[in-house]
């Protein structure tokens, strides 16, 4: 992000990225509470977090990879609050801020719902734009097919007890995760791929930001500050209002 403050803690509206990507969960059937794994020392989220209010909060270390980061979230579960093995968890980027309430409701329901609901599902969408395969001198080695390929969002729900164990074995392996559905790919279990919204971005690169802004405001999510009306302004979760 080219940013000596870490991404989650830019500013969207009046809040930060992290407390717009909490937000979208408010209301969510079900929902006990949120683990959050911070850098060391990090003494940021729990400061600007001191008054939320919508669930539960916890905080933990993370690692130095996503993988790490994660483990550290489930272990908290399964030691700490003793979370059965049936538990659903839902794992979600900090920088994906634009997730519909929609879609996770739907990812809820549909991934509880499936006969093969232990292989848990995530959000996904369709890849839409002609893939190529590059050589080592950066020119074009082939085209790849698009059929039937996706690209994998946030959340990602899965059985905790199920998480734990395929994320154990895939480490053992020496196996490099990307996500947590790689974990489940891994064990040979296949996740169910939920269709998502394409505007649920990941903020990674500094041009990203604006965007969010932009996604977020036609979800009517927030008007920016400065326009008519202009304040920040959460609509119900599930309904959107274009502007």
């Amino acid at each position: 992000m080219k940013s000596l403050i870490a991404k989650q803690y830019l500013v969207l509206d009046n809040r930060s990225m992290l407390e717009v990507s909490l937000s979208r969960f408010s209301g969510l059937p079900g929902l006990q509470g949120a683990v959050l794994a911070l850098a060391e020392a990090d003494a940021v989220a729990p400061a600007l977090l001191a008054s939320f209010v919508d669930f539960p909060l916890h905080f933990v270390q993370g690692g130095a990879t996503r993988t790490d980061s994660v483990r550290a979230a489930l272990a908290f579960l399964t030691t700490r609050l003793q979370c059965e093995h049936e538990t659903w968890v839902a794992v979600h980027d900090a920088a994906r801020p634009c997730v519909h309430p929609s879609d996770v409701r739907k990812l809820l329901r549909q991934v509880t719902a499936a006969a093969a609901g232990s292989a848990g599902g995530l959000l996904a969408a369709p890849v839409r734009d002609t893939l190529k395969r590059a050589n080592d001198s950066g020119r074009v080695a082939s085209t790849l097919p698009r059929t039937g390929v996706f690209h994998a969002l946030t959340p990602q729900l899965f059985p905790l007890g199920g998480l734990v164990s395929a994320m154990e074995q895939a480490q053992l392996a020496g196996e490099l995760l990307t996500d947590e559905a790689s974990a489940f790919e891994f064990t040979g279990m296949s996740p169910l791929l939920i269709e998502g919204r394409v505007d649920n971005i990941k903020v990674t690169h500094p041009e990203d930001l604006p965007l969010a802004r932009l996604i977020l405001q036609s979800q009517g999510v927030f008007i920016p500050v400065g326009e008519p009306g202009g304040q920040s302004v959460d609509t119900p979760p599930g309904e959107t209002a274009y502007v």
